[in-house]
């Protein structure tokens, strides 16, 4: 068998792929391109948005802090569910954290692991983030439920889910910053 341009690119493009999806290597590869296509999210319009109605909703942090979060009815809130093994998630963690920076004292910041809290506690640390994480204790509000993480979801102070994001995105964008100031004031 003769190896001409073809096949040797034809390997290499099979190389590339083999490293990509079935070693660790490619989980870098994975997040910076998650990274490159992130964007901002868009504001639901008024007819698009659901309202929470349920509250109730038992979460935990790793180090035994009960919260539900009926406490923090009426006040605006930003979920993020996510994994330290999710790609999408790991690329909008920078923005997450940058974006918790500038709002934690308005915005109440739910971050919701779908992980092992061993894992998740390395995590943290390794990448000194500090806003708080959660697990769920209890059942997740229909309104608020996902398939897919990351998925994040921004609450207004009336309960209405103004924001809905599937797969990652550019948190600290002057667009969610422009949101946030309007529904903090």
């Amino acid at each position: 068998m003769q190896l001409n341009k073809k096949r040797i690119s034809n390997l290499l493009l099979v190389l590339f792929l083999g490293i990509l999806f079935f070693t660790p290597i490619g989980f870098p590869i994975k997040v910076f391109v998650n990274k490159l296509i992130s964007f901002s999210p868009t504001i639901r319009s008024k007819e698009q948005q659901n309202k929470l109605v349920n509250y109730d909703w038992q979460l935990q942090s790793s180090n035994g802090i009960k919260l539900n979060l009926s406490s923090v009815k009426g006040k605006v809130v930003f979920i993020n569910t996510w994994a330290t093994w999710c790609p999408p998630c790991v690329a909008e963690m920078p923005s997450i954290q940058e974006l918790y920076s500038l709002y934690n004292e308005e915005v109440v910041f739910l971050s919701i692991a779908q992980d092992n809290s061993n894992r998740v506690n390395a995590y943290m640390k390794e990448n000194n983030f500090t806003f708080p994480v959660y697990y769920q204790v209890s059942k997740i509000p229909k309104e608020l439920d996902f398939n897919k993480i990351p998925t994040s979801f921004i609450l207004d102070k009336e309960g209405n889910i103004v924001v809905e994001k599937t797969g990652a995105a550019d948190w600290n964008s002057n667009k969610t910053k422009e949101i946030l100031n309007k529904l903090v004031q």
